[in-house]
């Protein structure tokens, strides 16, 4: 019987629940320094001076160092496609650009020493204004970065239209600007890591707190200007990373650069305060958008005009814009597309990719424009979505904006949906209330949403070596924190080889092992590393089955494997059979090969993975208090390998996306001052706020891997938002409300309320 598909117990568990796991603070390291950075306490201004004479003379204290101590340079950003003039010291030299950028580090023998010596640096600022508002940077009237004569780090300039204007023709247009708030990554784990340099070997090993060890170890040596035989990185258990930690940060330099010329041990642990105003930010976008069509539903042109706060400085999530223009006209066929998009630099925190990194900026756009136009045609939401699907029998399917879609089944998705919640009777119960002048609305939210699930097809290692006792060890190049990696990949090796689930150990996520590798995100996992695992197991399968034919005396094509006894026989006589561990043993005295295969799996494209989901909720029209009622979902991911963990990413997707719908915000004041710095005031959801999740299964298999399967780690995420949001003003439709901003905060929708 085949173990995929089935709901196997993570592997991953056991220990996370009983010991606990081990992550970079927990590694013990005798003799370590500890580094505290020293952060601005200003959004906007010149350094004048940098005072570090008392915290020197502090207990403990080993030494506090500028950039110019450490000899560290301005570099461009790393990405060529960002603008190369807007550079960046690892600490800030003459200039700070927004409140908790690091501009010196303070290292002691203890943290506590390093703390309070950090405490008595200080900065000489000369102040300038801030600039926080993305439309005002814009216009280019005060700029971050002089020399490069523009806030722009990065656009896309709209589509010619030919001298035709798309919505000429259209009976019904409807327009609306809009925003998609910033929020922040705040994963458990704040960032950490942990740098010892051994001088006699010349070499560096790195404890990262990393989505990608690979990428730190070249990014490192080629900061370190090393080999990249001469990094070691090591990335033990990661306390969620949700796509923020995809890349080295500045601090990661510094502690790298420090323990090259200390040549003892350094090593740093983010506090969450820290964190809150330095770590990624995310989504920060505007848009202003229109979508056209007929009084019959049929939706004909849809054009974007996006604005993404970068922060202060560009990162990745200056470039995600990318998506939003990919993916703009999500699961609907509509001919006539056009997307522009413009980056620009303000005195916030740097913007980088979080869970959906641009896909979920692209649902939120269309979801909320196709609510508007079905409100404005009197069409119910669900029924305009499914006469603009794209329809099954199209796919491949290629969009206006170039996504290249393997298969889809929307409508289908749709019906699930609407059968499970009873649509019919959800519909009937909001106008019962409606009737009778109930303070408690009902709102229903529509999100018909696709993905992109290893947009930039990157390839993935994988590696199994079959043991003398039988057992086996998996490699993989992609880095497990909390998806359930080892678990699926020990599946699909004890689908392909029969030997047992519990003997198969999957490890990663250190470079002198597994000697390259691509690393998590984009929701490409299992599509890539689960699928270059397949391939080393099936060549393993061939390696041993020829092993076997020489201990049996049969031609190899002759030799089959029981998968289910995990046994190899010739055909037709399996009363004669080895096991893994008789072959294995034979192979190990033989001069033969080893029963070891790698795969460098490169998948022809990225797969789409889709899904639709249906927000209840209820809104107190005294208040403005929304509570989430209920949330249903059919989300596709191709072939499910394990049911268990599909459920589980969705689930958490989907939580995440209703935080930010109706509460989770990062707030700075006009002078760039964090507002929402701790989680008092940053409203992460906890279980008491969010309902219970029905998932529907359905699975629409992809060509683009051997095991059919697509991502699903950010999916729940990108369809839940605009459902959550599209429900709000569902509630308050009647009303004459027509819009309102995330998040739907009671004060907001009360406040919309009154106004309506």
């Amino acid at each position: 019987m085949s173990m995929l598909g089935t709901r196997v117990e993570r592997k991953e568990d056991p220990e996370l629940l009983t010991v606990g796991g081990t992550y970079v603070d927990d590694i013990e390291c005798e003799g370590a320094l500890h580094a505290v950075f020293v952060r601005s306490t200003m959004a906007h201004a010149d350094i004048t001076a940098i005072q570090l004479d008392e915290a020197q003379l502090m207990p403990g204290v080993v030494g506090a160092f500028t950039a110019a101590d450490l000899e560290l340079s301005a570099d461009p950003p790393r990405m060529p496609m960002l603008n190369q003039q807007m550079v960046r010291s690892p600490l800030a030299t003459d200039r700070v650009r927004y409140v908790g950028e690091p501009y010196a580090v303070v290292v002691a023998e203890s943290q506590s020493q390093a703390t309070d010596a950090a405490e008595l640096v200080y900065a000489d600022y000369e102040p300038r204004d801030a600039l926080v508002d993305t439309a005002e940077a814009a216009l280019n009237d005060r700029l971050l970065f002089p020399e490069a004569e523009t806030n722009t780090v990065f656009a896309i300039p709209p589509s010619p239209q030919n001298g035709q204007d798309p919505f000429a023709d259209c009976e019904v247009v409807v327009e609306l600007a809009f925003h998609n708030p910033r929020m922040t990554a705040a994963p458990i784990e704040p960032r950490a890591a942990l740098a010892s340099w051994d001088a006699s070997a010349q070499r560096l090993t790195y404890w990262a707190c990393t989505q990608f060890p690979h990428q730190t170890r070249d990014t490192m040596s080629a900061f370190c200007e090393l080999e990249p035989s001469q990094v070691h990185v090591i990335t033990p258990d990661v306390g969620g990373g949700f796509g923020a930690k995809n890349a080295q940060y500045i601090e990661d330099f510094v502690v790298a650069r420090l323990t090259c010329r200390l040549e003892r041990p350094v090593r740093w642990a983010e506090t969450r305060s820290e964190a809150m105003v330095g770590f990624t930010h995310a989504r920060a976008i505007s848009y202003s958008a229109r979508l056209g069509g007929t009084r019959g539903g049929n939706v004909t042109a849809y054009e974007v005009d996006a604005l993404q706060d970068a922060g202060a400085y560009p990162m990745i999530g200056s470039l995600l814009p990318m998506f939003v223009r990919t993916m703009a006209s999500g699961v609907y066929d509509i001919p006539n597309v056009a997307v522009s998009t413009n980056s620009v630099t303000t005195n916030t925190a740097p913007v980088g990719a979080y869970r959906g990194a641009g896909r979920p900026e692209a649902a939120l756009a269309i979801e909320r424009m196709m609510d508007l136009f079905a409100a404005e045609i009197g069409m119910d939401p669900g029924e305009l979505r499914r006469r603009n699907f794209i329809p099954p029998e199209a796919f491949p399917f290629k969009t206006p904006t170039g996504a290249d879609m393997d298969s889809g089944e929307y409508a289908k998705a749709l019906d699930a949906v609407m059968e499970a919640a009873d649509y019919p009777g959800l519909r009937a119960e909001q106008e019962r209330r409606r009737s009778a002048g109930s303070a408690k609305l009902l709102g229903l939210g529509w999100s018909a949403y696709v993905e992109i699930s290893n947009p930039m097809g990157a390839p993935e290692f994988g590696s199994l070596e079959v043991r003398d006792d039988g057992s086996a060890l998996v490699l993989t190049g992609s880095s497990n924190h909390g998806q359930g990696h080892h678990t699926a990949y020990a599946q699909i090796a004890a689908d392909l080889t029969g030997i047992a689930f519990e003997q198969i150990e999957v490890r990663h996520g250190d470079t002198d092992e597994v000697k390259r590798g691509g690393g998590t995100g984009g929701s490409r996992s299992l599509q890539t590393g689960g699928a270059a695992v397949f391939e080393a197991a099936q060549a393993v399968v061939e390696q041993a089955k020829r092993a076997a034919a020489a201990m049996l005396e049969a031609d190899p094509a002759d030799i089959v494997l029981d998968v289910d006894a995990g046994t190899f026989a010739v055909v037709g006589t399996p009363a004669r059979s080895l096991d893994w561990a008789q072959i294995a043993a034979h192979v190990s005295r033989s001069e033969g090969p080893e029963l070891h295969a790698e795969s460098d799996f490169q998948p022809p494209a990225a797969t789409f993975p889709f899904g639709v989901q249906l927000s209840v909720v209820e809104v107190d029209s005294d208040t403005g208090q929304v509570t989430p009622l209920r949330h249903v979902t059919c989300d596709d991911a191709g072939v499910i390998v394990n049911p268990m963990i599909v459920e589980g990413q969705v689930h958490g997707g989907v939580a995440s996306g209703i935080a930010h719908a109706l509460g989770e915000v990062f707030v700075y004041d006009e002078d760039g001052n964090p507002l929402t710095g701790n989680f008092m005031d940053y409203a992460i959801a906890s279980a008491a706020e969010l309902p219970s999740f029905e998932r529907i299964p359905l699975e629409t298999p992809t060509d683009r891997n051997p095991l059919g399967a697509k991502g699903i780690g950010e999916s729940g995420t990108i369809g839940a938002t605009p459902a959550v949001h599209n429900a709000v003003i569902d509630a308050l439709a009647h009303l004459g409300v027509r819009h309102v901003e995330l998040p739907c905060t009671p004060e907001r929708v009360w406040r919309c309320l009154r106004e309506s």
